[in-house]
């Protein structure tokens, strides 16, 4: 069975759906966003299915559907419900034995320390699902020093990091972040003027060789 690959970002509105949907799609892989907070625009699972064109991918159920647009444990205290990072590990665990061959892509919300519950973080979860985790840096001013805080977090705790992933055209930081992080690229995407399968296709055929290499184990 294979280890599931985390997708989170070093903050919001960085690109971890975009892509989600295109290293799915490239790995004819599983996708899950266990905790979604926020249902009136839609939802990153409805987002990604949209975008995907292959037959063999699933889309899995949110184990946590929370109405508010909030930090999770927000959105959850608003809900009264409480997320336990324990049922999502064991759910995890259930959707792997289903195709235990098939990877499995699980996105998070927001970035390594937003809280799951007063007493657990994303990167909690991310322990508790032993994964191999992908980095999203989107190319904003201030990126660099968000990126190498989160690599800088991620070596300190020991969470294993297969690369990042680069999102957006806005001057080019990927050198220095890879450099300073000791963290390797696994691919940009560029800004994309339309979103659709058909862009998320030629986005995924062109990173699918560094991706399966990566995650072929």
């Amino acid at each position: 069975m294979h280890s599931p690959i985390f997708i989170t970002g070093i903050g919001t509105d960085v690109g971890k759906t975009l892509v989600a949907a295109i290293v799915t799609e490239a790995l004819e892989a599983d996708y899950w966003k266990p905790v979604q907070a926020g249902l009136e625009e839609g939802t990153d699972a409805m987002r990604v299915r949209s975008l995907l064109s292959n037959h063999r991918s699933q889309i899995h159920p949110e184990l946590y559907r929370l109405t508010t647009p909030a930090s999770p444990h927000i959105a959850a205290r608003i809900d009264q419900v409480t997320i336990n990072i324990d049922a999502i590990a064991a759910e995890a665990k259930r959707i792997q034995a289903e195709q235990p061959n098939r990877q499995l892509i699980i996105e998070g919300a927001g970035g390594l320390l937003v809280p799951l519950s007063p007493q657990h973080t994303v990167a909690d979860l991310i322990r508790a699902l032993q994964a191999k985790l992908i980095l999203v840096s989107r190319n904003y001013l201030g990126s660099i020093n968000h990126s190498l805080l989160t690599a800088a977090w991620c070596r300190h705790n020991h969470i294993p990091v297969a690369g990042w992933i680069f999102t957006d055209d806005y001057l080019y930081y990927d050198d220095e972040i890879v450099g300073w992080s000791g963290y390797p690229s696994l691919g940009r995407i560029p800004h994309l003027s339309v979103i659709n399968a058909t862009t998320i296709r030629e986005q995924a055929q062109r990173l699918k060789p560094v991706l399966t290499g990566t995650f072929a184990h």
